[in-house]
């Protein structure tokens, strides 16, 4: 591994291992990313992937009603 990637300043990923979409929000339940959103995050720059991670708490509420 190159020195470049150890000290990259990566965001981490919110997964929760819990990958359920709610059919209706179309969200994650374990982590509140959208689909697109999920496939994409490899691909993300820092600042989009903390644009995300800012939103996602504001998401809870959308599947919240939804959880069993």
């Amino acid at each position: 591994m190159s020195d470049d990637v150890a000290k990259r300043d990566e965001i981490e990923s919110p997964c929760t291992k819990i990958c359920v979409i709610d059919p209706q929000s179309r969200l994650c339940t374990g982590c509140l990313r959208s689909i697109d959103e999920i496939t994409a995050w490899s691909r993300m720059s820092p600042d989009a992937r903390r644009a995300v991670m800012r939103e996602l708490p504001c998401r809870a509420p959308r599947i919240a009603n939804h959880r069993g």
